[in-house]
């Protein structure tokens, strides 16, 4: 059961060579947490453990956000995003988040694998705004209906900046000068 817990506006800034590692299975129950990953969000390893990776969801992160991550993830296809985390003592950190599915050696589903990594202040820049209205319309709208009608949103931004497609947006977002 995710624990409760009252978001403050302590802010855990990931240095820029860490690297915050994690695998779940297919449920999204996580199975693996190297150290960074423990120290910045503040748990040890026994309450990661089999436990599902929203434990760290921060409330100000859109549903539809997770919406797509899980959708991407599903059709197979890896998943690049920023995500405001929230830590076990209420304090939050941002991440530049780099998702894939993850098989067996026969070609068979066994979870997910994810790198994180300290994103650009640029990045955040841009997007909090556009998490903020995100979250408003998530809570103009009825719960079923609030994920898919945020994401919506997403898309006509992405649309408007002129990017090819999401993947793109995010990727000149945290390189914006390139790779």
């Amino acid at each position: 059961m995710k624990p409760t817990i009252t978001p403050n506006n302590h802010e855990k800034k990931l240095a820029d060579d860490d690297f915050i590692v994690s695998k779940t299975d297919t449920s999204g129950r996580i199975t693996y947490a190297n150290r960074i990953f423990m120290e910045i969000a503040g748990y040890p390893e026994h309450e990661l453990l089999g436990v599902q990776h929203n434990i760290i969801r921060h409330p100000e992160m859109p549903r539809g956000v997770f919406r797509f991550m899980w959708n991407t993830l599903k059709a197979g296809d890896e998943f690049f995003g920023f995500a405001k985390n929230l830590c076990a003592d209420g304090g939050f950190y941002w991440v530049f988040a780099n998702i894939t599915p993850d098989y067996d050696k026969n070609d068979k589903l066994q979870g997910y694998y994810s790198v994180r990594r300290n994103p650009p202040r640029s990045a955040l820049e841009v997007l909090i705004p556009v998490y903020q209205e995100m979250l408003a319309i998530e809570k103009s709208s009825s719960v079923k209906d609030a994920p898919d009608k945020s994401l919506e949103y997403l898309f006509d931004v992405v649309k408007q900046t002129g990017a090819k497609n999401y993947n793109s947006l995010v990727l000149s977002l945290y390189k914006p000068n390139g790779v």
